[in-house]
């Protein structure tokens, strides 16, 4: 059985999360390719509602293998927390896996992030504050700490000596900090290397012994298309790969054992952070989406920026990711507007413009282009089929799904786990 990738088709919360879980009793393994803690799923269960950042929601489905891929960034402490609430709560999380070759979200990496954010002032990016993008750039400068080195002590000395001759000259001369301790770093992250031990492994030969065993294996991105360092809203992004590309990168799996790639759309547009929002609404509709959606970060608890459905945002998603299915989310939230306005295109120095703009200037400076389609006003939380929506809110899906460029297969009409519509079989 191929490979599935599930991602998000927007700015991400898009709802990953619920689609996860959704196919969590399905597959063998679920694996989280990139990002670190600045990601986060929400998913409920019965009554239950788990917040999850680092771990893949897989780990929530029992049978399913959850896997953090040598893609991610790992803050050891954060991840040990996690697992510890889990367990807390009755939660088996032993069969996690965790890549040797993934890397370690250091103290002085969030440091730096602090810090450097601040310095930044107006022209801050919006980060969570949390060491992602530094411990990013450390892997690229090659002076990154990876899970692997935290098994021989000798060798991470060195490579912490070697960041931190930088970052301290940084810290101190730049920013006014003190200098950080090499031994001190490096006594924490010893701390973490026997509790980490039992999931560790080479996540890559797994995850393709899986494959030519005919299990189902399922990457998680976190994030979402908007945030791709490279083919996102640029520099307002997180530092990593969320497009279907990443998955490759971020596991060891190549793209030929990879049969779909489904994007979560949102019903209609959230955005957490900094950065050009064309349908974004700063008005009493606006509010309105966040509180009867609820709004808000997993991870930052920052209320989160909403505007109407961009349905040019939706075919760029699945351009670049290639997307063959898509998993629409929170299509209760709409309920109760007369009318619902779609984002179709946007007006830039007067043209109209159907596709999303490469320079980020004109993006900056577009204006969102509506055509307004009827609401309706019937609760849609019991519905178990598409025959079961109002008439209205069928056409809102099958607009969306023209305007796309991909078919919805799935609708997410409430949180729970069995408050969806299958339309179409994902396996």
């Amino acid at each position: 059985m191929p490979a599935l990738v599930l991602l998000g088709a927007q700015w991400g919360d898009e709802g990953k999360g619920k689609a996860t879980d959704l196919l969590g009793g399905s597959v063998d393994y679920v694996v989280r390719y990139q990002g670190g803690n600045n990601a986060g799923h929400t998913v409920v269960v019965g009554d239950q509602k788990y917040a999850l950042h680092l771990l893949p929601s897989g780990i929530l489905s029992p049978g399913c293998t959850p896997v953090i891929g040598n893609g991610v960034v790992v803050d050891p402490s954060v991840l040990l927390s996690e697992l510890s609430g889990l367990n807390e709560r009755g939660v088996d999380t032993s069969k996690l896996l965790i890549s040797g070759n993934a890397h370690i979200i250091t103290p002085y990496n969030v440091t730096v992030d602090k810090v450097t954010e601040r310095f930044l002032g107006k022209r801050k990016i919006g980060t969570t504050g949390r060491g992602i993008g530094p411990t990013y750039a450390d892997k690229i400068n090659r002076v990154g700490i990876r899970v692997q080195d935290l098994y021989d002590e000798s060798i991470l000395t060195q490579k912490v000596e070697a960041a931190l001759d930088g970052k301290n000259q940084l810290l101190t001369k730049l920013y006014n900090r003190r200098a950080i301790a090499v031994d001190q770093v490096v006594e924490e992250l010893l701390g973490y290397a026997e509790k980490l031990a039992p999931y560790v492994t080479d996540t890559v030969l797994v995850l393709n012994q899986a494959l030519e065993q005919d299990k189902v294996v399922l990457f998680e991105g976190g994030q979402g298309t908007l945030l791709d360092i490279d083919h996102g809203t640029y520099p307002f992004v997180t530092s990593s790969n969320p497009t279907a590309g990443g998955a490759c990168t971020g596991s060891g799996v190549g793209p030929t054992k990879i049969s779909r790639v489904i994007g979560i759309l949102k019903a209609y547009t959230t955005r957490v952070g900094s950065g050009p929002f064309p349908t974004e609404l700063l008005d009493a509709d606006g509010e309105a989406l966040r509180r009867i959606g609820g709004e808000r970060g997993v991870t930052t608890g920052r209320d989160r920026r909403c505007g109407w459905f961009d349905a040019v945002i939706a075919r760029y998603a699945t351009r670049v990711n290639g997307l063959t299915d898509f998993f629409l989310t929170k299509l209760d939230v709409l309920t109760g507007w007369e009318e619902i306005p779609v984002c179709v295109a946007y007006e830039i120095d007067g043209k109209r413009v159907e596709e999303l703009p490469y320079s980020q200037s004109d993006f900056h400076h577009a204006k969102p282009i509506y055509e307004t389609l009827p609401g309706w006003s019937e609760d849609i939380t019991k519905a178990k089929s598409f025959s079961d929506l109002p008439k209205n809110a069928q056409a809102y899906v099958k607009a969306l799904e023209e305007m796309s460029g991909a078919p919805i297969s799935a609708i997410g009409v409430g949180p729970g786990r069995d408050e969806t519509i299958e339309v179409n079989s994902f396996l």
